[in-house]
């Protein structure tokens, strides 16, 4: 799921996650993170689903997935489209 707040000159979006699925450490990785794995870990929140927010400049076409631990990448049902194998997001 993502949750998108509009402030000044940038979008706040929050990738979030059920708590189990799948198992083990989640990072959400892109073209706005250089595709590093890690820099946006996904963490618990208080509704016991895992989150991560990322600032990201308004008016922008990103390109990212999620990594899952055991090399398993995976894209989010609800994103804006997709750019070939990876998933696509309009701020």
């Amino acid at each position: 799921m993502l949750e998108r707040t509009a402030r000044k000159n940038r979008t706040e979006v929050t990738f979030v996650l059920p708590p189990e699925e799948p198992a083990g450490d989640v990072s959400v990785v892109g073209d706005f993170n250089g595709w590093t794995p890690g820099t946006h870990r996904l963490t618990p929140r208080a509704d016991g689903n895992r989150a991560v927010t990322v600032r990201l400049e308004a008016q922008r076409v990103h390109q990212f997935r999620y990594l899952a631990a055991g090399d398993y990448w995976f894209n989010e049902d609800e994103a804006d489209g997709r750019e070939g194998v990876n998933s696509r997001l309009t701020t």
